[in-house]
C-alpha cells in the first residue's frame, strides 16, 4: 500500500462561517484572515471578498518582488505604495480588470525605474493570472508631474 503523499507547497485551509463568510488560515504561521461575499452579492462589505484578495495579492506581490530584486541588486528602492481597483464583469461574474497604480520613491535612475517596473509587471501573481484578465500597471514618481 502506498503512503499518502506529503504536501510539497504551503498548505492553507478555509472553513465556512455564517453570513457568507469564510475563515482562512495560513498553515505555516497560523495567521488567520476572514473573507465574505461582496456587498453586491449578499455580503455586508465588512471584509475582503475572495476576488478582492486576488487584487490585494497582485499589489502585494508587485511590491514584494520589487523589494526583493532591489535588495539583491543593490538598487535603493525606498518606500513604494500601491493601490488596486478591481473591476468585475457582468454575469457570469469574474474579475475583468485589476488596475494597479504604484507610487514609486524619488531618486531612481531611469535604468532602475525600468528594472523595477518590469519586475512588478512580471511578479509571480501577475504571471499566474489568466491572460484574459486585463492588468494595466501605472507608475508615478514624486519627481515627475502626475498624469491627468
Amino acid at each position: 500500500m502506498s503512503q499518502p503523499s506529503q504536501p510539497t507547497g504551503v498548505v492553507m485551509s478555509a472553513a465556512t462561517a455564517p453570513a457568507f463568510k469564510t475563515q482562512l488560515e495560513h498553515g505555516p504561521s497560523g495567521t488567520r484572515i476572514a473573507t465574505e461575499a461582496p456587498k453586491d452579492n449578499g455580503g455586508t462589505g465588512g471584509s475582503f471578498s475572495p476576488t478582492d484578495l486576488v487584487g490585494a495579492a497582485l499589489a502585494s506581490c508587485a511590491l514584494t518582488t520589487m523589494a526583493l530584486v532591489a535588495s539583491r541588486e543593490g538598487i535603493p528602492l525606498g518606500e513604494a505604495r500601491a493601490t488596486v481597483e478591481k473591476r468585475m464583469t457582468p454575469p457570469p461574474r469574474r474579475i475583468g480588470e485589476l488596475v494597479l497604480q504604484i507610487q514609486m520613491p524619488a531618486g531612481l535612475s531611469s535604468a532602475h525605474r525600468a528594472k523595477m517596473e518590469q519586475t512588478a509587471r512580471e511578479c509571480p501573481v501577475a504571471r499566474s493570472l489568466h491572460p484574459d484578465l486585463k492588468l494595466p500597471f501605472s507608475f508615478t514618481y514624486p519627481d515627475e508631474p502626475r498624469e491627468g
